[in-house]
């Protein structure tokens, strides 16, 4: 599964009085307009600001006709007694030169072995694991068209199951992440936006 980063520099809004106070105290201070011809891009300038990183991910809470949401049961990428194995929606990272919409289709078919249709957009969520990754995830609606129990699951996917809401929220906490339940929570209270919310621009 490709991971697409987002590098973001942090904005250091100090950084222009330091460099002018340094201009008119210091005789060795460089010139403004030379600072500023520094590539700040080079991770080896020491006018680089440090890189942040995060990871753009898509998930599906698809509903089958009686109400049932669809989980993803895989392994736990760090295992702890009695979480060797979580709960997940079709969910996943972004790949380069595709669309949020065609993440989401791709990402439950490779998981679960579902053709979907993306109904409606539910919302955006950031989140932050206790090792400091950074997570923006993009949640869709969706119902199933066609199961395909032919096809294999992604390398660490166990199986794909059935679950009413409140057998889901029995297995809380065997969930990934938070990010699972709000999705679902959020859907179930009805937040359903137009999927044209999320615009692709070419």
């Amino acid at each position: 599964m490709a991971c697409i980063l987002l590098r973001m520099p942090a904005l250091d809004m100090d950084a222009g009085r330091r460099q002018q106070g340094q201009s008119r105290h210091c005789p060795d201070a460089r010139p403004a307009d030379a600072a500023r011809a520094m590539p700040v891009n080079d991770s080896e300038s020491p006018f680089s600001p440090p890189a942040w990183d995060l990871h753009v991910t898509v998930a599906t809470v698809v509903a089958d006709a009686h109400g049932r949401l669809l989980l993803i049961e895989e392994q736990a990428d760090r295992p702890l007694p009695g979480r060797e194995l979580v709960l997940n929606q079709p969910a996943g990272h972004l790949e380069p030169d595709e669309t949020l919409q065609q993440a989401a289709l791709r990402e439950t078919l490779e998981e679960s072995s579902w053709d979907v249709r993306l109904t409606c957009f539910i919302g955006t969520y950031q989140w932050r694991t206790d090792d400091g990754r950074d997570y923006l995830r993009f949640a869709f609606g969706a119902e199933p068209l066609a199961h395909h129990p032919e096809r294999p699951l992604d390398t660490g996917i166990v199986r794909a199951l059935w679950l009413s809401p409140d057998e889901l929220a029995q297995a809380r906490p065997r969930l990934r992440s938070p990010l699972v339940w709000q999705a679902a929570q959020d859907w179930l209270a009805g937040r359903r936006y137009p999927l044209d919310l999320v615009r692709h621009v070419p």
